[in-house]
């Protein structure tokens, strides 16, 4: 019988990490080669970043992708880290990774743009899924 409730608390902690790790990989790890990709420059980026509507999507874009996960990994009865991240890694490659590759060939994008863009999506998801995993909530 499946006794997991969503633990909120993780929730959020994976909320916060995954923005944490979002300026880690568009900053120093890839930010410059993200950049060089959609031919921005460091000052229309500033410029970009006052624009309030971009952060609301970027946090609802975070959210609800971490909430679906941990609703799913209750129905699916996932209690473990390596678990949580298998299936979140497949879920994203297959949904997600793979459309975004195609979706960039057909518009004749850098090939490199997909894997940074992409790679974010299933790097931050895995983790996500990972800690989800971990961090389980039974009904008592």
């Amino acid at each position: 019988m499946n006794n997991l409730r969503i633990n909120h608390l993780v929730v959020w902690i994976c909320i916060i990490l995954m923005h944490v790790f979002g300026f880690l990989w568009y900053g120093p790890l890839f930010g410059q080669k993200w950049m060089a990709l959609v031919e921005l420059d460091q000052a229309t980026m500033q410029q970009e970043s006052m624009n309030i509507g971009l952060w609301i999507l970027n946090t609802v874009a975070i959210i609800a992708p971490i909430y679906l996960l941990a609703w799913l990994f209750t129905k699916l009865n996932v209690t473990s880290g390596i678990r949580g991240a298998v299936i979140a890694f497949l879920i994203t490659f297959c949904f997600h990774h793979l459309s975004v590759m195609n979706a960039n060939m057909f518009a004749g994008e850098p090939y490199g743009l997909a894997w940074i863009t992409g790679g974010y999506s299933l790097t931050w998801l895995t983790v996500s899924g990972f800690i989800l995993g971990t961090w389980t909530k039974e009904n008592k």
